[in-house]
């Protein structure tokens, strides 16, 4: 789903959110229940796309907590409902790589229990925008922070590597990385909810929203 640039997203009026974020944020760019609606046929697409492999998901924080929280769900459901059963892992890891609104030149990998296990696997990354597309200053590395942990995870030889994103930002640069499933394409913004966060704050907000700029100083460190 393509969310056009010059989309004006939805009032907040018209939405229930945190009391302690009002005046943060400018506007509800992607409502919670079409969040959940659009996981719910990405998740159908995957199954349908693995097929009887065993699947490892290595879900990324803490923004994707939630994502694959939900598509692990419907992962569930979905093999409880069919003839086929699907034997499925979950491993975390964290990257950390964001100061403020910007991008840190390095990037910290954390976590992980023993990624060797993925070998043979069909290993499937759970992930959120923010670790897509990062910002140095007037540069845009578009997919690098995905490509270093890829790098990574390809060492232990896994069968198969997909990458599920619900966000992925629109840039300018052709040539980014592009996830293998994604929810919503969206204009070249900073948003937080649904995990996604600032400074560790909005983590708790349901709704994806653009912060303003009264939001990015009150939450600055």
């Amino acid at each position: 789903i393509q969310i056009s640039d010059n989309w004006p997203g939805y009032s907040l009026d018209l939405f229930t959110y945190p009391q302690h974020y009002y005046g943060d944020l400018e506007y509800v760019l992607i409502p919670h229940g079409i969040i959940v609606d659009r996981t719910e046929r990405l998740a159908k697409d995957i199954m349908q796309d693995i097929g009887d492999n065993d699947i490892v998901v290595l879900c990324v924080l803490k923004g994707g907590y939630k994502f694959c929280a939900d598509l692990v769900e419907h992962f569930k459901n979905l093999s409880r409902n069919s003839e086929r059963f699907i034997s499925m892992k979950v491993d975390f890891v964290r990257l950390k790589s964001y100061h403020n609104d910007q991008s840190m030149q390095d990037m910290q990998i954390m976590g992980g229990d023993d990624l060797s296990k993925l070998a043979g696997k069909v290993s499937f990354l759970c992930v959120l925008l923010t670790l897509f597309f990062l910002f140095y200053k007037d540069i845009v590395g578009t997919g690098r922070t995905m490509k270093v942990l890829l790098n990574n995870i390809e060492k232990y030889k896994p069968k198969m590597i997909k990458v599920a994103s619900l966000l992925v930002k629109r840039t300018s640069r052709p040539d980014g990385y592009r996830p293998d499933y994604y929810g919503f394409e969206i204009p070249d913004l900073f948003v937080v909810g649904y995990a996604l966060d600032y400074n560790e704050h909005f983590r708790d907000l349901n709704h994806i929203c653009v912060i303003n700029d009264h939001g990015k100083t009150k939450y600055r460190v």
